[in-house]
């Protein structure tokens, strides 16, 4: 048989094998992987003391060497003034703090052991000691949302069917209607020209049970669920509490356990994985055997409401609905379904089968003939999914917000459950104006980024398009705008769209910005502010070995910054100010010295004892 190399038979970086092993070749390596191109070259970062220290060391050597030109005119240019000259430049060469460097440098390792030490904030690991003052010298703090600000935790919350909705407090209630329906053996139960409720139940815990990606395991005689996205796993764990059991699954098949307790098998005939271009997945699945009558032919899809609404029977609650559960900051998924009969299905196959041996426009062809089967869903229901926010978050936003700290949100989730989560967590002052930016064109983002100018104090929510639109044609004018809002909300960012707003805040605002995340798509914005954070979560170490500094949980953001971080900077000012004047002092006494003795080029100071004094001074 002749496989095309597609995502279904690709395992990604990082991938873990439940069970077996697997055979392959490698592809796509380097450069080429997603991570990688989504990833800047990594640059060395060097502090602002640094930069600051090097402008003044060549100062203090212009300082010098007016010095000792001064010196020789004084004395006159004759005779050998050349070997006078250079002997008077390394006399007042304590003035240019040389030592400071190493000093220095010991000191931010000493700053950097202290933090890894703190037993507030465990699991703290310095990946780079030449910027830990940095910490303390942070105007706007750039932070993902999920995983960062939420706990990327999932739990179903709530399950809509159009009249009829269940939340967790209902949960008994949805154990009954779907033993009730299973022990009735409904199917297509139909109630003046609609589905009883109890059947459009059982259809959606079903599809809810088939239509994913998630592997089976068993430790400890329960079953454990995996997959790439854990709010798939979210899913299955709901259809399994109240009743529908996933127990086992491979590459063509799916085992369920029904209420009563009977095992059926699913035959698994095509899986469309998600993807972020086309925001939905869906599979094929064949029924069991009936009493001899072959099972009905499936196709279960989910996805976005925004992909999934023009592909499903119309419904006059599809959209309210997911507004609703948006705005309780649950992440919305829309369950739909196709009875394939045998025709449909050949032909599905033998045109899906061609396309996935074409050589020219692979995808594109696979692409188009599964969208011939996207039409006239059946729509079963929309789901609610609870991303749980991290312990302390909201008092930690808070006071970063009193230490002067700038928060932005940057994520990829949509636009009223980002406005929810920063409400929720505290990143919206209570009561304050909240302004949208969703636009289509250009035109239209100019006309709403007018508006907004005019309401001072409003925290702004804008999504991708709308960014584009202002970053690519008015982006200092839009950036002056956006600084002067408490909080700014940036929703539907992809990876290089957060790194684009971070060089942005740098390069225009000349500001220094800090960017913690958690998953890999946080790594260019990381790598593109003066200082990165990485939280070690569920997504992966990616963002931690990339980060500067890496934590496990938000909450010790604040114990950083505003403690290390204050302290590391405010005692490298101080050292530095103290090497700066140690020389100085010496210098000046060097310059009476030899004005007094007639011009003489004579120190007035041995060697080992400025080495000496150094020392002890900078002991005590």
């Amino acid at each position: 048989t002749v496989e095309p190399l597609n995502i279904e038979n690709t395992l990604w970086a990082n991938t873990v094998v439940c069970g077996g092993g697997a055979v392959g070749l490698v592809v796509y390596t380097g450069t080429e992987t997603r991570v990688a191109m989504n990833c800047d070259p990594p640059k060395s970062k060097v502090g602002l003391v640094d930069l600051e220290i090097n402008r003044l060391a060549k100062l203090l050597f212009l300082v010098s060497s007016l010095l000792s030109v001064t010196m020789m005119s004084l004395k006159g240019w004759s005779g050998s003034w050349l070997q006078t000259l250079v002997r008077f430049i390394i006399l007042f060469s304590s003035i240019i703090p040389i030592s400071l460097r190493v000093n220095i440098d010991m000191a931010k390792s000493a700053f950097s052991y202290f933090m890894m030490r703190d037993e507030e904030i465990p699991g703290t690991i310095v990946r780079s000691s030449f910027i830990p003052e940095e910490l303390g010298r942070i105007d706007y703090l750039l932070s993902d949302k999920t995983g960062t600000l939420t706990q990327n935790v999932m739990e179903m919350k709530e399950i809509h069917m159009g009249e009829i909705s269940f939340g967790r407090e209902g949960l008994d209630e949805v154990r009954v209607l779907l033993n009730d329906s299973y022990a009735a053996h409904d199917t297509n139960d139909v109630v003046r020209g609609r589905r009883a409720p109890r059947s459009m139940l059982k259809r959606l815990i079903e599809a809810l049970a088939l239509c994913h990606n998630v592997n089976v395991t068993m430790e400890g005689g329960q079953e454990e669920y995996q997959a790439s996205s854990p709010d798939e796993v979210a899913l299955v764990k709901y259809a399994r509490t109240t009743g529908l059991v996933l127990t086992d699954r491979s590459t063509t098949t799916m085992v369920l356990r029904q209420p009563s307790g009977t095992s059926v098998e699913y035959h698994i005939l095509y899986l469309f994985p998600f993807s972020s271009d086309t925001k939905r997945m869906g599979v094929i699945v064949k029924e069991p055997q009936v009493g001899g009558v072959d099972g009905r032919i499936l196709f279960l899809m989910k996805g976005a409401d925004s992909v999934m609404a023009p592909i499903v029977e119309f419904s006059d609650w599809l959209e309210e609905e997911c507004g609703n559960l948006a705005r309780k900051g649950l992440r919305t998924l829309v369950m739909a379904m196709k009875v394939l009969s045998k025709e449909e299905y050949g032909a599905f196959s033998h045109r899906y089968e061609a396309a996935k041996r074409t050589v020219v426009d692979r995808d594109a062809s696979m692409r188009a003939a599964v969208e011939d089967l996207e039409c006239n869903l059946e729509l079963l229901g929309l789901t609610g999914v609870e991303d749980k926010l991290q312990e302390q978050v909201s008092s930690t936003l808070a006071t970063l917000r009193n230490a002067g700290v700038r928060v932005w949100m940057l994520t990829g989730d949509k636009v009223e459950t980002a406005t929810c989560i920063a409400t929720s967590s505290n990143l919206f002052a209570r009561n304050a104006p909240v302004v949208h930016i969703t636009a289509n064109s250009k035109e239209q983002a100019e006309e709403q980024f007018q508006r907004f100018q005019k309401k001072a104090g409003a925290c702004l929510v804008i999504d991708g398009r709308s960014l584009s639109f202002c970053t690519d044609n008015f982006p200092r004018q839009f950036l002056e705008v956006a600084m002067r809002c408490p909080s700014v909300v940036c929703c539907r960012c992809a990876p290089t769209q957060k790194a684009l707003i971070v060089r942005l805040l740098k390069g225009y605002a000349n500001k220094r910005c800090a960017a913690i995340g958690d998953g890999g798509n946080d790594v260019a914005m990381i790598q593109a502010a003066d200082t990165g954070i990485g939280i070690e979560g569920k997504e992966g170490r990616q963002a931690s070995l990339a980060a500067d500094f890496s934590i496990t949980k938000f909450k010790h953001v604040s114990r950083l910054m505003l403690w290390h971080g204050r302290n590391s900077y405010t005692r490298t000012a101080r050292l530095s100010q103290f090497v700066i004047h140690r020389g100085l002092i010496i210098s000046i006494i060097q310059v009476v010295f030899s004005a007094i003795f007639y011009f003489n080029t004579i120190a007035i100071y041995s060697g080992w004892l400025v080495v000496g004094y150094s020392t002890l001074t900078l002991c005590f």
